[in-house]
């Protein structure tokens, strides 16, 4: 390599780290640093308002204290394991809601003349310009009674089809049940879901699409086929861009869910501040994440091996 060229190669190593190391610097500090923090807290003894130190020196010896009696009271407590499969089973319902409205939507926004695409763009975004509290508040008085949505699905008997599927507890009766608390969680993390898809979708070459209407393949099969296959992609984001705020969610349960709909955040909630039990708040966190993180890394290895498979 000639000496000319060495100066131009290091300057592309530097701003290629530069770039690189930027996101992993975000995800050091503002993600691996509070997680440490509260991995430390969960196996800490607390005192009142402080906590012990985990490494002590003391008559030249180093001792390391790590309490864990928190996390043996998980796996051994009912009401916790009951709160962590309501919470991945709420969230899962709320995501699959998500992705069965969601979808068409981002389909009809893709295949939309491109000078209507911002304005469907901004529509699915305007709920945002909202406080999210408000919007909360205002699907409880309309699931209440004299609602229009209650006096809807009342009205068309769906309250009858609701009850049979186990959603809600009697006919008629729509706040404060499964079904109030999985359409507040669709509805908020709505967007979260139909702008990934939209972004796929819209990339997508549809002169595929013309080559298997060519070979003989009905609409419906090209979109099995190769729609959905191709829009994989935006299925994962934005399936997890809903999943994983929906298992720790406090507000929603807390105003549209109701005494048996007990989630995993109004549990953190009443370890934190109800009990003060601050060790024992942050081993549910940190069992919480883990259950979240360790599946989408073994998800996200297999989707990496299966790519350098197909290559």
């Amino acid at each position: 390599m000639s000496a000319a060229m060495k100066p131009r190669l290091g300057r592309w190593l530097r701003g290629r780290h530069a770039v690189i190391g930027v996101p992993y610097a975000w995800l050091l500090l503002f993600f691996l640093f509070p997680f440490l923090i509260l991995v430390k807290i969960s196996v800490s003894e607390m005192e009142t308002v402080t906590f012990k130190d985990l490494v002590t020196y003391k008559e030249g010896l180093l001792q390391l204290t790590l309490k864990l009696s928190n996390y043996v009271f998980i796996t051994e407590d009912a009401l916790y394991i009951k709160t962590y499969i309501a919470s991945l089973k709420y969230a899962a319902a709320a995501t699959v809601l998500c992705l069965v409205i969601g979808y068409p939507f981002a389909y009809f926004m893709a295949r939309a003349k491109p000078t209507v695409q911002p304005a469907l763009v901004m529509l699915v975004m305007l709920p945002f310009w909202t406080s999210f509290l408000l919007r909360v508040y205002a699907w409880k008085g309309l699931l209440s009674e004299h609602g229009w949505v209650f006096e809807a699905i009342v009205g068309t008997g769906l309250d009858q089809l609701l009850f049979r599927a186990g959603m809600i507890p009697a006919p008629g009766k729509l706040m404060y049940t499964p079904f109030s608390l999985v359409l507040g969680m669709a509805y908020t993390y709505m967007p979260f879901m139909v702008l990934p898809l939209y972004g796929n979708l819209a990339k997508l070459d549809l002169r595929l699409l013309e080559a298997a209407s060519d070979l003989g393949a009905t609409p419906w099969t090209a979109f099995w086929k190769i729609t959905v296959p191709l829009s994989k992609a935006g299925i994962i984001a934005g399936s997890m861009l809903v999943f994983i705020p929906c298992i720790g969610e406090l507000v929603i349960p807390e105003l549209l869910g109701g005494p048996e709909t007990l989630m995993i955040g109004r549990v953190l909630w009443d370890e934190f501040f109800s009990n003060n039990d601050w060790p024992m708040a942050a081993s549910v966190a940190v069992v919480m994440i883990l259950l979240i993180i360790v599946p989408l890394a073994v998800f996200n290895k297999y989707q990496a091996e299966a790519q350098e498979a197909r290559r």
